[in-house]
């Protein structure tokens, strides 16, 4: 077993005094009033962070992402979502004029202006409702199809 494995087992039968000390010496901070059983997540939290590093942005926009979802819906979303890498560029020709779309960190970058949402850029460009991966050649009816994307 590994050292951190070793202390992620001991976490479990360790007293709630031990776990507020090893939360000072983890955090360097005063351990907060909750329940040993969060003390013991926040320290395993905090270790495995330090040996594996930290969730991507991407990552942590998808879980931001489905749990709005969950509140609003009571539904995480389908299986399948689209995932594009930061810095890919969409392209979609419409009525004759060619629009450029950039992936970010944190949405779309599209005319200048940042946008949370494909489909509202799509509106933006037709004037009427679109699902923006449909319009972007993302997603086609009964299932997904890359297609109009080039890394930059």
């Amino acid at each position: 077993m590994t050292m951190l494995g070793q202390l992620l087992a001991e976490l479990i039968t360790m007293p709630p005094a031990r776990l507020r000390s090893l939360w000072r010496d983890t955090y360097r901070s005063r351990a907060p009033d909750v329940s040993p059983d969060l003390l013991r997540r926040g320290i395993a939290h905090r270790l495995q962070e330090r040996l594996h590093g930290k969730l991507p942005n991407a990552t942590k926009r998808e879980i931001e992402r489905l749990r709005k979802r969950v509140e609003r819906t009571g539904k995480a979303g389908n299986m399948h979502a689209i995932s594009l890498k930061t810095g890919t560029r969409l392209v979609r020709a419409w009525n004759g004029k060619s629009y450029h779309v950039l992936v970010c960190d944190d949405g779309f970058e599209f005319e200048g202006r940042h946008y949370d949402s494909l489909s509202h850029i799509a509106r933006e460009i037709t004037g009427a409702h679109w699902s923006g991966p449909r319009f972007f050649g993302l997603k086609k009816r009964g299932g997904y199809q890359p297609r109009s994307t080039a890394n930059v």
